[in-house]
């Protein structure tokens, strides 16, 4: 395995790990189970057919170091904004698409950039994987940018219930994605 390959298995591991025991601090709250379930299963079909294909299997590091160097800058900051924007929200964090019992509308930090900094960090990562790695990578992020999207669609029309008064014009303000664009 290449350098640049470990420093990203490396990275996006202690990204989930840290994912998986900050859950542990989120509000509770409630997830439409049978979509989520939908989606994911789908999620993890087509994932399978990929690597079934070789979608992903590559005869080495396809990249020089300038563009592996540019990845690996995209990757540290997809992952440091997805981080901020976790650490922002603090307990009200939860699954895509859940509902929490008692939420706070957070609209400050990384969430006066974006409405979704976490779900835009990820998505930068990912893309700076497939930069210094394989450009079969966007294959992955392509998928997860649809689930993202939709999930940021659904847990949009939650806080306009939820708040309101004061999420239609946060949402007007600031953009869903990708500062001034997106």
């Amino acid at each position: 395995m290449h350098v640049v390959e470990l420093v990203f298995a490396i990275g996006w591991a202690a990204f989930w790990i840290y994912w998986l025991v900050a859950a542990f601090s989120m509000k509770r709250g409630r997830v439409p189970w049978s979509r989520e379930l939908r989606i994911r299963a789908v999620i993890v079909v087509l994932a399978i057919l990929l690597i079934r294909l070789g979608a992903f299997r590559s005869s080495g590091l396809n990249s020089g170091p300038v563009r592996a160097g540019f990845g690996l800058v995209l990757f540290g900051l997809g992952l440091t904004f997805a981080i901020w924007g976790r650490l922002h929200i603090g307990r009200d964090w939860g699954t895509p698409m859940s509902k929490k019992d008692d939420p706070e509308l957070v609209t400050s930090g990384p969430y006066q950039l974006v409405r979704h900094p976490i779900y835009s960090g990820i998505l930068l990562a990912g893309v700076g994987t497939a930069v210094a790695l394989s450009w079969t990578w966007l294959i992955a992020m392509v998928l997860a940018g649809f689930y993202f999207v939709y999930s940021a669609t659904v847990e949009e029309r939650y806080l306009t219930e939820q708040f309101p008064d004061t999420y239609p014009m946060y949402r007007r303000s600031t953009k869903m994605l990708v500062p001034f664009i997106l």
